[in-house]
């Protein structure tokens, strides 16, 4: 194929990959393939997202409000959940270091995430926590799509101390001997703490891949192998804007020398990514399809499930980072908390018509 790109079947019809060639493509979907042979795990915030779906009735007397005649409620898994979901749905093996609190949203959330043919005995429960739960109530006709007319969200903060954390540091530890790769999930809810990630089993000097997307202290977890930082993170660890591909890339090896991380993926929306890795030049990877998004919702999720896989696989991150982006592509033309599945994936990388 001329000038080394291939032929996809989204928006933009080509896809430039870093100068790929055939056998290029054919490594990308052998990667795909021994999904279904790898175990990975999450460590990190788990989220429901709770839609409630309704009709319009009429406008409240009470309020100028619309009153909605409830039709149903769908429990998706969010936050790291939704990672895990995407984990599963790519054919791995997909476990689970968490908590939720003893409550109806948590009992929901571990039913959805097992429904999902996640494993769940390694979820804690922890009393008199609230388990995070993002509500949305969307509204619309019986044959219209329906929009959000409100949300209200559950946040709150797992307690510091307490013989879960004792637990949860147990059930860490015995992921680390036998996953090939940890997602760390950390969206400032309590579970994830830097401290923990530092004792790796001894009988397993190598351990798997830490792989981590930190919402709010990215640079808090020195040690970790590599990072998803979407802009914005990036630019609050670095202090500064970041315009363009070198000041991306520069600010990404600022955070990978002080991580002293094998290698940072930033996330740049409808500007594709940026690899950095030690000792090699920064690698820029175009958006993969159309910039017509539909939902960005748990895109980065999405992405940190797909790099995982493809690590514990046995990709290169520069491998890993194709096929989180083809991924990410893929995900936001879904509306909502969505995943991608292998088949999805691999036709993608193949340059299907999908």
């Amino acid at each position: 194929m001329a000038g080394g790109r291939e032929r996809v079947g989204l928006g933009r019809g080509f896809y430039d990959t870093l100068g790929g060639t055939m056998s290029d493509t054919a490594q990308l979907l052998e990667i795909i393939d021994r999904f279904a042979d790898t175990r990975v795990a999450l460590y990190g915030d788990l989220v429901l997202d709770r839609f409630i779906l309704g009709t319009p009735k009429r406008i409240s007397r009470e309020a100028p409000v619309i009153i909605l005649r409830h039709e149903e409620q769908r429990d998706v898994p969010g936050g790291g959940a939704n990672a895990l979901a995407n984990l599963a749905a790519l054919g791995a093996t997909a476990a689970v270091v968490g908590a939720v609190g003893d409550d109806e949203p948590g009992r929901a959330l571990s039913a959805s995430l097992a429904a999902a043919g996640v494993d769940t005995r390694r979820i804690v429960t922890v009393p008199d926590f609230r388990t995070p739960t993002k509500v949305r109530i969307l509204g619309g006709g019986p044959s219209s799509l329906k929009h959000q007319v409100a949300r209200y969200d559950i946040e709150d903060e797992l307690p510091e101390q307490g013989s879960w954390r004792d637990e949860l540091r147990t059930h860490l530890i015995e992921e680390m001997r036998s996953a090939g790769a940890l997602a760390i999930s950390d969206y400032g809810y309590g579970c994830v703490r830097p401290e923990d990630l530092r004792h790796r089993p001894s009988e397993v000097p190598q351990g798997p891949w830490l792989c981590l997307d930190s919402r709010y202290r990215i640079g808090s977890f020195r040690g970790i192998d590599g990072a998803t930082p979407n802009l914005e993170e990036l630019e609050a660890n670095c202090g500064r804007c970041l315009t363009s591909d070198a000041d991306v890339a520069a600010a990404a090896e600022e955070l990978r020398l002080a991580l002293d991380a094998r290698f940072v993926l930033a996330t740049r929306g409808n500007r594709g990514m940026t690899l950095v890795e030690a000792d090699r030049g920064p690698s820029h990877i175009p958006v993969f399809g159309t910039d017509e998004v539909a939902d960005v919702t748990g895109a980065g999720d999405t992405v940190l499930a797909v790099l995982t896989a493809s690590l514990a696989a046995g990709a290169k991150p520069l491998d890993a980072a194709r096929l989180a982006n083809i991924a990410a592509g893929l995900v936001v033309m879904k509306l909502g908390t969505a995943t991608v599945s292998a088949d999805e994936l691999h036709r993608a990388a193949a340059g299907v018509e999908t």
